[in-house]
């Protein structure tokens, strides 16, 4: 059985909660999610290392714009501008176990 979101809830301008088909309530902050871009200016495409630095994302960042991307994924437009990573709800769901 594949896991989707059932509601996705703005609780404020830096945290957002997915309730999942499973029971599951995930809650998650703007930095932290930010830090796990996985696009490809934040990650290199062929070898999956990190190229941004933690430190350079402030503890205070949050999201200018949540946006659904088909059924499959949101895209977080941040208070630094960075808007190119697309989070697939497999990734955020992946997120939330660990």
């Amino acid at each position: 059985m594949k896991i989707e979101p059932l509601r996705i809830i703005e609780e404020n301008d830096a945290e957002v909660t997915i309730e999942w088909s499973d029971g599951v309530e995930s809650r998650y902050n703007a930095a932290a999610l930010r830090r796990s871009c996985p696009c490809a200016g934040c990650i290199d495409e062929w070898t999956g290392k990190k190229l941004l630095a933690d430190d350079a994302v402030p503890d205070d960042i949050a999201f200018r714009q949540i946006a659904i991307v088909g059924r499959y994924a949101l895209n977080f437009q941040f208070t630094d501008g960075h808007d190119s990573g697309i989070f697939s709800f497999d990734l955020l769901y992946k997120f939330a176990q660990s």
